[in-house]
């Protein structure tokens, strides 16, 4: 690798490392009809959201999404936004104000330990568990606004071991991100360096250790080479095995 190669190598990770200096995850849930159809749920009258910790947060090249034991283990490919300034009670109608708060995207994996969240949804208790295992985020290096030029007309789209899984355009959103950005705000001071994480489509499934999930975002049918993920999946070493609360 040349010096200048090397350079704007370092100068990526550097600024993708940025990504774990985020102080809360927020991530929308049932944003695509589809999706909510799959998993049987009921579709939201405003955004739905949740958190996942910043030590879910797993960057290209630190290793592979680890799937603790006694976990149904499943992937959820979204679009994320990674936030440049503070917004708080923020109107939908500002949408300028809202963009430009937007510093740049970012291809995520929301991973879910599915039967802890079924248990969850059942009995009523808090996601924390089914979305807050440590790798649960694994997540592209920023990606620049000027490379998605309209972020409710991209491609997202997740493949296991090279097939297709998940397929679908960012136009099918139930809620678009003015929304969504306003909704959070009226609640939590949305801050500089969170990261939204903006709904996954349909074809939500299970990935089990050895399987190599790869994600990647298109935009008039060509890829955005930043968005290119690649992780393996895992069998955890910890002691700690899932069972029911």
């Amino acid at each position: 690798m040349n010096a200048f190669r090397t350079n704007v190598f370092r100068r990526t990770m550097s600024t993708a490392a940025s990504l774990k200096n985020a102080r809360k995850v927020i991530a929308i849930g049932r944003n695509y009809a589809d999706h909510i159809a799959e998993l049987n749920s009921a579709r939201p009258k405003q955004p739905f959201f949740f958190l996942k910790p910043s030590t879910s947060i797993l960057l290209q090249g630190e290793g592979p999404v680890i799937r603790p034991k006694g976990v149904e283990l499943s992937y959820e490919i979204e679009l994320a936004l990674i936030m440049g300034k503070d917004v708080k009670d923020i109107e939908e109608s500002e949408e300028a104000a809202i963009f430009d708060a937007i510093e740049s995207y970012a291809l995520s994996i929301d991973m879910t330990a599915r039967n802890a969240q079924w248990e969850a949804k059942k009995k009523g208790l808090p996601w924390s568990i089914c979305k807050g295992f440590d790798t649960f985020l694994p997540i592209s290096g920023p990606i620049p606004k000027s490379k998605i030029p309209n972020p409710h007309n991209i491609e997202i789209s997740l493949s296991v071991n090279n097939e297709i899984k998940q397929q679908d355009n960012t136009n099918l959103f139930l809620f678009q991100i003015p929304r969504v950005v306003s909704e959070i705000s009226k609640v939590m001071k949305i801050e500089k360096g969170d990261i939204i994480i903006t709904g996954t489509p349909k074809g939500v499934g299970p990935v089990v250790p050895g399987d190599v999930m790869r994600g990647v975002i298109k935009v008039d049918g060509k890829e955005i080479e930043e968005s290119k993920i690649e992780f393996p999946v895992e069998e955890s070493t910890s002691t700690y095995v899932y069972a029911e609360t």
